[in-house]
C-alpha cells in the first residue's frame, strides 16, 4: 500500500507533520495550488491587468494572500502586538494598503509567486513546530473584528485557508476574463 500524504516524510527527511496539523496544511496547499495554477502562463503585464470592477488583478491576489498570512503567522507567534492597528490607520495608511492588492511597477509575478512560496514554507515550519493549536491571543483591534474575540492557532488556521480559497475565486474569475482560462471547470 502507498504511504499516505499525511503520514510520509518531508525532503529533508524529517518526519512529516501528521494528524489534525497535516490536514490543515494539506487543505492551505490545496488552496495554494489553485490560486499558483490560476497564475500560470500569465505574462507581468497580464498578471497586473485588472478584468473587473474591482482593483484586483491575478498578481495582486498572489500578494495580498502572502501578506494575510505572513500577518496571521506573526499573529500566532506573537499575538496582536505585531498585527496593524487599523482603528488607527489614515488614508494614507489604506492607499499603501490597498498597493498589496495591486502589481506595481518592477514587480514581476515570478517575483510576487516567490514570496508566496517563502512565507508558504514558513507557515508550514510554525504550524509543524507549534507545541498547542488551542493557545489563543486576543484579536486586534480592527473594523472586521468582533470587540473582545480571541482566536487560536486553529481559529487562525482556519481564516488563512478561507482567505486563500476566497481570493482564488476571485483570481479565477480575472483569469477567466483575460483569456478564457479556467482554474477548475
Amino acid at each position: 500500500m502507498a504511504a499516505n500524504k499525511l503520514d510520509t516524510q518531508d525532503q529533508a527527511g524529517a518526519p512529516a507533520v501528521t494528524g489534525e496539523r497535516a490536514e490543515w496544511l494539506e487543505a492551505l496547499d490545496k488552496q495554494r495550488n489553485f490560486l499558483r495554477f490560476t497564475a500560470r502562463d500569465l505574462t507581468d503585464e497580464q498578471a497586473g491587468m485588472r478584468t473587473t470592477a474591482s482593483e484586483l488583478c491575478v498578481g495582486g491576489l498572489v500578494k495580498h494572500v502572502t501578506e494575510v498570512e505572513r500577518g496571521w503567522v506573526d499573529f500566532i507567534l506573537n499575538g496582536p502586538s505585531h498585527k496593524v492597528d487599523y482603528m488607527a490607520m489614515t488614508e494614507a495608511d489604506w492607499a499603501r494598503r490597498a498597493e498589496g492588492f495591486r502589481m506595481l511597477p518592477g514587480e514581476t509575478l515570478a517575483g510576487v509567486l516567490a514570496v508566496y512560496a517563502e512565507q508558504a514554507r514558513r507557515t508550514d515550519d510554525v504550524v509543524a513546530a507549534l507545541p498547542d493549536l488551542d493557545v489563543t491571543w486576543p484579536l486586534p483591534e480592527a473594523p472586521w473584528s468582533e470587540p473582545g474575540g480571541r482566536w487560536s492557532a486553529r481559529r487562525v488556521l482556519m481564516h488563512i485557508v478561507a482567505e486563500t480559497a476566497q481570493h482564488c475565486g476571485h483570481a479565477d474569475i480575472i483569469r477567466e476574463s483575460l483569456d478564457g482560462a479556467r482554474t477548475m471547470g
